[in-house]
């Protein structure tokens, strides 16, 4: 199959190559708003560089990958799968739930699949702790945490634009939190601070958070966010329950440890979320072409990404309010 790619910046060069590495697709062009960063991947994987319009009107392109500014995916995808292909787009599809409602209405109509960015689904320890949450290892499902910190905040610059924390950064948490705990959240509290960078708190957002998401049976999830972690990228799951307690932990640079008459030393845990989901991201595709072939249902949904938003604007109104807010998460 033939994939066309729309947006060459971090994520998309990733998925570009990816996509080139692969023998049952083939990268056949890319897009980007910066020409020099398309002509370097098409330099580097034999893809032609063109326009989006190009690509999107290609007939003999089966797929895209959409990689673009967050406030650009809903109109893309709409004009991607009413031009007859198939989706993969990066979270969020908009920022606004109401638009992605309206946006989901559209690809269901064109009865094309679309798959939706959320790749910690896909990496192997996490996928692998949920396969052993279903199968019981655990027991009844009581407390899922998610632990989530960056190395250090991004530009505020891009925090204006971002929609916050919770829209930017935590709605990846949200998603996973959803996936591991099989049933959905009815109650939000979430509280938020600008600990790290004064700026941020200035541009009006947080940079450290804490959510406590309840289900109607009572199962409770805890979610912790900070845009500083001085040991790198902080990304850990754990889910108790009734027999036991299943966990992931961070990935290392390395295995070796030392051990000295001051105890045991490891080495730093990757500092690069490119580097630390790299096996996610592949994963990911995987999955997108298995979608794109018929061999499976596409998952991620467009009603994740819906419900990861519904989420996000639930705990920004809590944060702001100091008032824990109820959900409906039901069909949308």
């Amino acid at each position: 199959m033939k994939i066309g790619l729309l947006g060459a910046g971090r994520i998309g060069r990733i998925h570009g190559l990816n996509v080139a590495a692969r023998g049952d697709a083939a990268l056949a062009a890319v897009t980007d708003a910066m020409p020099e960063a398309a002509a370097a991947l098409a330099a580097a994987t034999g893809a032609k560089a063109t326009g989006a319009e190009a690509i999107l009107a290609d007939p003999a392109i089966d797929a895209v990958l959409i990689c673009t500014p967050t406030d650009t995916h809903a109109d893309l995808i709409e004009q991607a799968v009413s031009a007859g292909k198939a989706v993969f787009c990066e979270k969020p599809v908009d920022l606004d739930a109401a638009r992605i409602r309206r946006c989901l209405a559209t690809v269901e109509k064109s009865g094309k699949p679309l798959m939706i960015g959320f790749n910690r689904r896909f990496d192997p320890n996490f996928a692998a702790l949920e396969k052993r949450l279903r199968e019981g290892e655990a027991g009844a499902i009581e407390i899922v945490t998610v632990i989530s910190r960056d190395p250090t905040p991004p530009p505020v610059d891009y925090v204006k634009r971002s929609g916050g924390l919770f829209r930017d950064m935590m709605i990846h948490d949200f998603d996973m939190a959803r996936f591991l705990l099989a049933e959905e959240p009815v109650e939000v509290f979430a509280l938020g601070s600008a600990l790290v960078d004064k700026a941020i708190g200035e541009a009006g957002d947080v940079d450290t958070a804490a959510v406590v998401m309840k289900t109607a049976s009572g199962r409770i999830a805890q979610i912790s966010n900070s845009r500083r972690a001085t040991y790198g990228y902080d990304q850990r799951i754990e889910v108790h329950g009734s027999k036991g307690m299943l966990r992931a932990g961070n990935i290392h640079e390395t295995t070796v440890e030392i051990a000295t008459g001051q105890g045991f030393r490891a080495d730093p845990v990757q500092n690069f979320f490119l580097e630390r989901y790299a096996a996610a991201y592949r994963a990911e595709l995987d999955a997108f072409i298995a979608a794109c072939s018929g061999k499976a249902a596409a998952s991620p949904t467009g009603l994740d990404g819906l419900k990861a938003q519904i989420l996000a604007d639930a705990a920004t109104e809590s944060a702001r309010t100091g008032q824990p807010v109820r959900v409906d998460l039901g069909d949308r």
